[in-house]
């Protein structure tokens, strides 16, 4: 079991930053891969950023350039630093932590609001 707490979200204008965080606790050093999801009102939730046990990062289209995603061990907190945001960036964001044991295990935080004034 891994259980995540973000935090960090909040109010900001366009053209702002944001970072938030995502600590894990629990069987953290199980975890394969650590991930930033968003979901907006009436939308599908979709991947942000993502980070491997390797320190390897990928990102989606929309947010390359602006959002990086970074953790420093297996017990730090994960972070994703969002700079030049955009009101389509506001959003719920969610931590997502998944471990690969012959099924993918998926967990979730609770989501962090994040909203962007034009």
């Amino acid at each position: 079991q891994v259980q995540l707490v973000e935090s960090g979200g909040g109010l900001v204008q366009a053209g702002g930053s944001l970072r938030l965080s995502c600590a894990a606790s629990g069987n953290i050093f199980s975890i394969n891969t650590m991930a930033w999801y968003r979901q907006a009102p009436g939308k599908q939730r979709e991947l942000v950023a993502l980070i491997t046990r390797g320190g390897s990062t990928s990102y989606a289209d929309s947010v390359k350039g602006r959002f990086t995603i970074s953790r420093e061990n297996a017990k730090k907190p994960v972070s994703l630093q969002m700079s030049s945001l955009k009101p389509e960036d506001t959003a719920v964001y969610y931590c997502n932590a998944k471990i690969l044991a012959g099924t993918v295990y998926d967990y979730w935080g609770q989501g962090t609001q994040v909203t962007v004034s034009s």
